[in-house]
């Protein structure tokens, strides 16, 4: 998926995760865009989980319980009927469990310091904080000019 079909698909869902939620939607689509590989990711294209979020915990207002196994023996994966829920439970979720990070959203170096060294990064393929970190304050930036591009104020 080209970044500027990317934009132009997910960001008013973003937008409105964001306001819902206290997240800056430049952040929050940056990180959209490093899980799922720009929309790529089979969760993305066929299940609208735009965050790798396995299927542990309640139902909520935006997920019903559904959920999917990729593999075999892997994990179960929440399963969406559409991309707005998908990204409002992501928000929902980041706001629930990463609030520190949610709270310093509006300075993308700060939001990408908190969540990158926090519990939301697996270290199961190694120590990649670091690479997360900066590869999300790169993100951020080419976000902001995307979207001013494409959803000028």
């Amino acid at each position: 998926m080209l970044k500027e079909i990317f934009v132009q698909s997910y960001y008013p869902q973003v937008k409105e995760a964001g306001i819902k939620y206290g997240i800056n939607p430049v952040v929050l689509l940056a990180q959209i865009a490093i899980e799922t590989g720009w929309g790529e990711s089979v969760l993305c294209k066929e299940y609208f989980n735009f965050g790798g979020l396995t299927g542990f915990g309640k139902p909520s207002e935006f997920w019903s319980g559904t959920k999917v196994q990729l593999c075999e023996k892997g994990l179960t994966y929440r399963s969406y009927p559409d991309a707005r829920s998908g990204i409002l439970d992501m928000a929902r979720l980041l706001r629930s469990s990463y609030a520190s990070a949610c709270n310093v959203s509006n300075v993308p170096a700060a939001y990408a310091q908190e969540i990158a060294y926090s519990r939301y990064i697996s270290e199961v393929n190694g120590d990649n904080r670091q690479n997360y970190k900066m590869l999300l304050v790169k993100l951020s930036a080419t976000m902001s000019r995307l979207i001013a591009l494409q959803f000028p104020e």
